[in-house]
């Protein structure tokens, strides 16, 4: 982890949260994955207008399995899982993610109504509900966890992750109030990943 983003967190200055957010999309291009920009493009500025524009807020199979593919293509790549992902029917992605949506801000109920999908863990789970739910919900990645103090070693549970969420939202309410302007939760993830260092995610054919 780099110095700077070692010390972000504890920031308490626009500029840099600001500076590192703005940073983003060239830490994106920077990731040795070929579909990743693409994947991401369309994480950020297609997916969240496709769930708005139904009334219950549901994914369908494809979007979940690309929301899948985008998780693991900006971190480790799990084919297995991904397989898993596949094997679900239409019908219950619709409806374990219709149930998620329904149960948005319960801290929790979200991630369980999600981790029934063959595949799908907290950190999938969380891909989804950060753009269900920016102001709520913020990805759940290890290496921005790394970054928040007294969290301890990272460990893929969805108490784990209530955990990491509580943490950034605090977090997010506290820069919200100093640059009196919305900073979600989500943004706080992404400016914390983009100022991460220069360490290469792993690969795992």
């Amino acid at each position: 982890m780099s110095g700077h983003a070692a010390s972000l967190w504890a920031s308490d200055h626009d500029d840099r949260w600001s500076g590192a957010l703005a940073g983003y999309d060239a830490a994106i291009a920077a990731v040795p994955s070929g579909r990743l920009v693409e994947h991401d493009t369309w994480y950020r500025t297609v997916l969240p207008s496709l769930i708005a524009s139904r009334a219950s807020g549901y994914v369908q199979h494809d979007e979940m399995v690309r929301i899948t593919e985008w998780k693991m293509a900006r971190g480790v790549w799990r084919a297995p899982n991904l397989v898993l992902v596949r094997n679900n029917t239409p019908e219950a992605v619709v409806n374990a993610s219709r149930s998620a949506a329904e149960q948005i801000p319960h801290p929790t109920k979200p991630v369980t109504a999600l981790v029934v999908l063959k595949g799908v863990g907290a950190a999938t789970a969380s891909a989804l509900l950060a753009v269900m739910a920016p102001a709520v919900y913020p990805f759940f990645d290890e290496d921005v966890a790394a970054q928040v103090p007294q969290l301890g070693p990272v460990a893929w549970t969805n108490g784990y992750y209530a955990k990491y969420a509580t943490a950034l939202r605090e977090r997010s309410a506290q820069l919200s109030a100093l640059f009196g302007r919305a900073f979600t939760p989500v943004m706080v993830e992404r400016a914390l990943w983009a100022a991460r260092g220069s360490a290469t995610p792993a690969v795992i054919a």
